[in-house]
């Protein structure tokens, strides 16, 4: 009987409602997002494709940034085609497994980007405070098992989110208020206990924001050491240089997530709804937008091999 009464509770599909209070202006919010995706799609599979052709990108940092890039792709298609549907078509119904899919996808992605920003200031740590024995201690075969570790912390941590859902009955209607499964949004649909829910929630953030932001903190903190140590002022401002465009990254990625983070937490009765899910939005897009083209500017080495790539050597070397 339970079974049938738990099973009765559980909808077959949800609808987004996208934007609440701004349904009016959907088509205009849809054109700064689906630009920032076309952005996002071109210039991170661009990346991908020049690190892939050119040798001299063969190295850490570039792998590290193939797999942000590869990231970024994933996260942006998991979210902009069926918020581009609502948008453009009011094409509003996910089923319910869809959406417990997407969810997964989401919060999965996203810990896997914070995961190899980590990596990647890891990286930077190990090429400026030893730069002799760079290649030896970060070979292929520890670039890949790093990935792959990081992969499955996020699979690992985020799985619960889809049972954590999926056990929670929903007799509050089946309209999400966003534009995106999100798991605490869908979460707040049911009329069932979510306490277990936030909490579970604030522990992965935890679990895997703060760590990745303690490792960062102490790869620079350990990075800024090094660099003060040496003699030369060129040489301080050239090994220094090498990490611009990953603080630019880890700016770009963790000031939208802390301030979605607090403004759900302390904020949701002082800021309109519709800011917070713009601004949650933004928190997934921000990022993938702008890192390509951060790197494309911040980093030499990209820069010549998209000159190389577009005019050839011959014009390389003109």
């Amino acid at each position: 009987m339970s079974k049938s009464n738990s099973s009765s509770l559980t909808p077959t599909f949800f609808i987004l409602n996208g934007v609440p209070g701004l349904e009016g202006s959907h088509i205009w919010i849809s054109f700064p997002f689906c630009s920032m995706y076309l952005i996002a799609v071109l210039g991170n599979s661009g990346l991908l494709y020049l690190i892939h052709h050119e040798e001299s990108l063969h190295r850490p940092m570039y792998y590290f940034l193939a797999l942000l890039s590869f990231t970024d792709v994933a996260l942006c298609t998991t979210i902009v085609p069926n918020m581009l549907c609502i948008f453009w078509f009011n094409l509003k119904e996910i089923t319910f497994n869809a959406c417990l899919f997407q969810m997964f996808f989401v919060h999965m992605l996203t810990g896997m980007e914070s995961g190899v920003l980590m990596l990647m200031a890891l990286d930077r740590y190990v090429a400026i405070c030893y730069p002799l024995r760079y290649t030896t201690i970060l070979t292929n075969s520890v670039i890949a098992k790093a990935g792959f570790i990081t992969f499955l912390r996020g699979v690992m941590l985020i799985i619960p989110f889809t049972f954590l859902s999926k056990r929670l009955p929903y007799c509050q209607g089946n309209i999400i208020p966003h534009t995106y499964c999100d798991h605490m949004s869908v979460a707040k649909v049911s009329c069932g206990n979510v306490k277990v829910n936030a909490i579970y929630g604030l522990m992965v953030a935890l679990l895997i924001g703060m760590f990745d932001i303690c490792c960062i903190s102490v790869s620079y903190t350990m990075i800024l050491r090094a660099v003060v140590s040496l003699s030369s002022a060129d040489a301080q401002h050239k090994a220094f240089s090498t990490c611009t465009s990953h603080i630019c990254a880890i700016v770009i990625t963790y000031v939208p997530a802390f301030f979605t983070f607090f403004t759900h937490r302390f904020g949701g009765h002082t800021i309109p709804h519709h800011i917070h899910i713009i601004v949650a939005n933004l928190y997934l897009l921000l990022p993938p937008t702008m890192n390509p083209i951060v790197y494309g500017v911040k980093t030499k080495q990209i820069r010549e091999g998209v000159i190389k790539l577009l005019f050839g050597e011959k014009g390389f070397l003109a």
